[in-house]
């Protein structure tokens, strides 16, 4: 009989689950796209049923599948978009608001607020983490300041708040668990990383009372079952972790200094810096990169907010193309990037910047300018922002000898090695491509001992391909300088 773990991997724009057999390899997925809202400009909405209803169709149907194949689920478990705030009622189960995404921005103007005050040393001294609309606490903050029945809820001890993992554990087990992973908490701003507890501090700064929040557990833990009425028959969950720390995991990212870059709707670097806690002088995040028994290991992050996103908005707004996997055609078609760059700071600017009044900006356009240069000038954008991301990490003392990558824009081979000459350092692109999903099956895989170790676990990693920088120093200086004459005119705004 085989056997597998699922994984349930619920993304920004798709609620994924894939059954990976126990030396991680897919072995069956299913996914569904749900709708993004934008109800205001830069504000970011889903709603939380979609997610829920998307989530339950795509983990039924692997279990359907693994049926079929008299294949036996050993556990589940969960990856999640970070930051994603809900709120919801502990005796009905509904939701107060729809779930505010990471990516939302309505926050700027209290986080310049609290900038002013000067509570951003307390802020990164207690969570790791900058003062930006792009953290939970933020935007629990908001939904209790203007959703009326979210206070009088809180107030009547009725109220729980959840990062997407949570509201999902949540509902699997019936309300039965309340709880989230040290990864996730570590990003909502509202939780100290030394001390691996709620910030009773910051709490009380945002006005957010204790007994809302989830239960702490470790990455490799104990969730609780789902309901028996959902999937079927009861089965364990055992694994939570964010989705960036769930990528690092799945690249078996384990020894101090081995660093992954992953390019999904966004993209994320994360270095595994073991058990020190590390706070960058050049405005990176320091985080949680999973804790199992009890033992924290750290990273430190660099978020670059729009990377397939960028594509995906070629795609979906310009009509450029049908496919996002046409570009590479698209860009191979073209001898150079014609000076064209493209800022695209749709929802602001991330690390090592951290501008969110910054939107995007296209320029060194002439009559000869097409779709193709754009869409070769937003693809490249994803390399110059990492370039950005490493040249801080660099100035914080930080050596890059190899990066490991993964996400849907790493299949495109042109931008792979295009990332290689930009960076220059030598890129490793996996066999296994789910590495997000991959490592949140890991930790659930280690929970229940099908693994004995971490160590266990990295003899699962394979490589696909290696990519080498080709590029010569002087092009390579001249790419840059074009880019950064192009950050510059974004930032001015």
């Amino acid at each position: 009989m085989k056997k597998f773990i699922v994984s349930i991997d619920q993304g920004t724009t798709s609620s994924r689950a894939i059954l990976f057999d126990l030396k991680g390899k897919p072995f069956y997925s299913s996914q569904k796209e749900f709708t993004q809202y934008f109800p205001n400009s830069g504000w970011v909405e889903h709603n939380p049923e979609e997610i829920w209803n998307t989530t339950i169709k795509v983990l039924k149907d692997v279990i359907q599948k693994s049926n079929r194949t008299k294949g036996k689920i050993l556990t589940i478990g969960i990856t999640n978009q970070r930051e994603t705030t809900v709120l919801w009622d502990k005796k009905t189960g509904k939701t107060v608001y729809n779930a505010i995404v990471w990516q939302d921005r309505r926050q700027e103007e209290y986080c310049e607020k609290l900038r002013k005050q000067n509570k951003e040393t307390l802020v990164f001294n207690r969570t790791g983490l900058l003062i930006d609309s792009y953290f939970s606490g933020m935007k629990i903050k908001w939904i209790l300041d203007n959703v009326p029945k979210a206070k009088m809820l809180m107030n009547k001890k009725q109220l729980l708040f959840g990062t997407i993992d949570s509201f999902l554990i949540w509902r699997l087990t019936k309300g039965k668990v309340h709880a989230t992973d040290a990864t996730n908490a570590s990003r909502t701003m509202i939780y100290n990383i030394t001390s691996n507890k709620w910030d009773d501090k910051i709490l009380n700064l945002l006005k957010i009372k204790k007994h809302i929040l989830p239960e702490v557990k470790d990455s490799a833990d104990d969730y609780g079952s789902t309901h028996s009425s959902i999937t079927g028959k009861s089965i364990s969950i055992s694994g939570v972790v964010g989705d960036q720390q769930s990528a690092a995991i799945g690249q078996c990212c384990f020894e101090p200094g081995s660093l992954k870059s992953t390019y999904g709707t966004g993209a994320f670097v994360l270095l595994n810096t073991g058990n020190k806690i590390i706070y960058s002088k050049n405005r990176l995040l320091t985080t949680i990169a999973y804790r199992i028994k009890g033992r924290t290991t750290y990273a430190m992050e660099g978020s670059i907010f729009i990377a397939g996103a960028g594509v995906q908005w070629l795609r979906d707004k310009m009509k450029f193309f049908k496919k996002a996997p046409e570009t590479e055609k698209i860009i191979k078609s073209l001898k150079n990037n014609s000076d064209v760059y493209l800022v695209p700071a749709f929802t602001g600017l991330g690390a090592p910047y951290w501008d969110s009044n910054s939107r995007g900006v296209l320029s060194g356009l002439t009559r000869n300018t097409g779709p193709k240069e754009i869409i070769r000038a937003t693809v490249e954008s994803v390399a110059y922002q990492t370039y950005d991301l490493f040249e801080a990490m660099k100035h914080d003392g930080l050596r890059l000898r190899l990066v490991k990558v993964d996400g849907g824009m790493v299949m495109n081979n042109w931008f792979s090695q295009f990332l290689s000459d930009v960076v220059n350092v030598g890129v490793l692109r996996p066999k296994v491509q789910e590495t997000t999903a991959l490592g949140a099956a890991f930790m659930a895989g280690l929970q229940i001992g099908v693994y004995k170790s971490l160590k266990d676990i990295s003899k699962n990693w394979a490589l696909d391909k290696k990519f080498l920088p080709k590029m010569k120093n002087n092009s390579r200086q001249k790419l840059l300088k074009g880019w950064s004459k192009a950050i510059k005119r974004t930032l001015i705004n």
